[in-house]
């Protein structure tokens, strides 16, 4: 889980934007940190999918 305190460095997910919309069964997510202050909006990052087996685009989600 989140760390809790005065840091702005907080543990985001990161799931697979292509994956979710294929209707393949199972996830790909990623575990990774962000700092607040510096990425306020939502990261998106270019993760390897291994059930894909390729690289796709990954969004942090809530």
């Amino acid at each position: 889980m989140a760390k809790k305190g005065k840091g702005n460095r907080i543990q985001v997910i990161l799931e697979c934007t292509e994956h979710k919309n294929s209707g393949l069964p199972g996830t790909s997510r990623y575990i990774t940190q962000k700092n607040r202050k510096n990425t306020p909006d939502r990261m998106e990052l270019k993760k390897y999918n291994p059930i894909m087996r390729k690289y796709t685009v990954h969004r942090e989600i809530k």
